[in-house]
């Protein structure tokens, strides 16, 4: 036959089946669950079967209810949230609006970065890792900036699509027996170019790093007709400052 453990009567039986019957908390109400069925002279065996926990957990639970009563059941985790955060609210707020501009060095957040801006913050040396677990918790990440050149326009790009249906209209127009097309046209002036790197951006930016694009010795240029797809490539060696670029569409792609 199984042993019955011995249980302190620290409360009746009637008592803690109350306890099991009205507990909130899961653990708790297992944990008055197992004092109550072994205080009704169930065995160890049986009460491992209804609850689920093994024999030997069950003993480390009897053991702490009869030294120190019912204050030992429960889960004791409520009472201990953890370790204070390294940056309370308003540091954190602080650290996203600095975050917004660029570092004092010129250069790009990174863990680093960001681990000794807090250090100089809270006073004491902080770890890289600690500057990237702050990136990450602030929903940041790492993305390749879309190059724009540092003289582009934006306003007037839109304006310029805005013209372009009409002026194309009017060229039709202006030659009604003519096949008039729209052609993109790009050109590539091949040599060295800046690396662009990844930054830490948080996750709604679409990060623009601004170029100024320098090549030299070959010219390579595509153009593409929108509605079809058809391409074709030009290479030259050299072009003059103010050519006109006067195209005749050639016989095969």
């Amino acid at each position: 036959m199984p042993k019955h453990i011995s249980i302190e009567p620290h409360l009746s039986l009637t008592e803690l089946e109350q306890r099991y019957r009205q507990a909130k908390d899961g653990v708790e109400r297992s944990h008055y669950q197992i004092i109550w069925l072994l205080a009704s002279r169930r065995s160890s065996q049986e009460v491992s079967q209804i609850t689920g926990y093994s024999v030997s957990w069950i003993y480390e639970l009897v053991w702490g209810y009869n030294r120190i009563g019912p204050e030992s059941l429960g889960d004791k985790r409520h009472e201990h949230p953890g370790g204070k955060t390294l940056l309370n609210d308003i540091q954190q707020a602080q650290l996203w609006q600095a975050l917004q501009s660029p570092p004092t060095d010129g250069g790009l957040w990174n863990g680093r970065k960001v681990a000794d801006w807090i250090s100089e913050l809270v006073g004491y040396s902080v770890s890289r890792q600690r500057g990237w677990e702050y990136l990450k918790e602030m929903k940041f990440r790492l993305r390749v900036p879309r190059p724009s050149h540092e003289e582009t326009d934006y306003f007037e790009q839109e304006e310029w699509k805005k013209k372009l249906a009409s002026e194309v209209t009017q060229v039709q127009k202006n030659h009604p027996d003519a096949d008039v097309e729209v052609w993109t046209m790009d050109e590539h002036r091949i040599g060295l170019k800046p690396i662009i790197r990844r930054m830490w951006v948080d996750e709604w930016t679409q990060p623009i790093a601004s170029v100024n694009w320098r090549f030299k010795w070959l010219w390579l240029y595509g153009f593409v007709h929108p509605q079809s797809g058809e391409t074709y490539w030009w290479i030259l060696p050299f072009v003059a400052g103010q050519t006109h670029l006067n195209i005749d569409k050639p016989e095969s792609g």
